[in-house]
């Protein structure tokens, strides 16, 4: 037997070993996929397939960013009736939210007020509006500058979590989210992705973070270079 038809046997032999290795399930994902397509669940690989995402517009670093802000702190805090007081435990949470927010000065936010449906929706949108200004407020208070937090908005009693005309709690709140890029700092949109990196090494090293890795990482995931 020639060396060539002993080599052929040899990996037809490896071929149908790996593919009796197999389960059903596992060939039904393979059966017409094309070779080296971007995987379709997440796990191994999921950072070439956010990066591909990202490089073909289906998602941008904002949602990227928006998405890591909501896994990684409460978005939200509550209030008590009638009130636009932040208590303790919102405090606690909006430092969480600030610390988050002062890692990333490239970074817009907005913030979101809201009300239950107890009295007029004049007076509720006013009140929402004035939850919200106190967040911007607490904010500023933590070193945060609030040209990095766009147009503060009031829904008011029209976006309840809880469908009630009874006082609820849930439903007294603010919203805290990633809206964007500060236009006048071009960091992210350069290229210099190097310097966030090692800022952010350095923080990280400095304290005890709640934001792991922080933009470097999101970078990394993004293949940014």
């Amino acid at each position: 037997m020639s060396l060539k038809l002993t080599a052929r046997l040899i990996a037809a032999t490896s071929v149908v070993a790996l593919l009796a290795g197999c389960d059903a399930a596992t060939l039904a994902k393979l059966e017409g996929r094309e070779a080296g397509a971007i995987p379709a669940d997440r796990g191994f690989g999921s950072s070439t397939q956010h990066n591909h995402l990202l490089q073909t517009g289906q998602i941008s670093y904002v949602e990227s960013l928006a998405a890591r802000f909501n896994e990684t702190v409460p978005d939200t805090i509550n209030f008590a009736f009638n009130s636009a007081q932040i208590d303790e435990q919102a405090r606690q949470i909006l430092a969480r939210q600030a610390h988050f927010i002062r890692q990333f000065p490239e970074v817009r936010f907005r913030v979101y007020g809201h009300t239950d449906k107890v009295g007029s929706a004049g007076y509720n949108k006013s009140l929402g509006l004035r939850r919200a200004q106190a967040v911007v407020h607490y904010f500023a208070s933590q070193g945060i500058s609030t040209s990095r937090l766009e147009a503060v908005v009031s829904y008011g009693e029209t976006q309840p979590l809880v469908q009630t005309q009874d006082r609820e709690r849930r439903n007294r709140r603010t919203v805290t989210e990633v809206s964007g890029f500060v236009q006048s700092n071009p960091l992210i949109l350069n290229g210099k992705y190097a310097e966030v990196v090692f800022r952010e090494y350095v923080n990280t090293a400095q304290s005890d973070n709640t934001v792991q890795g922080g933009l470097a990482e999101l970078l990394a995931a993004a293949g940014g270079g």
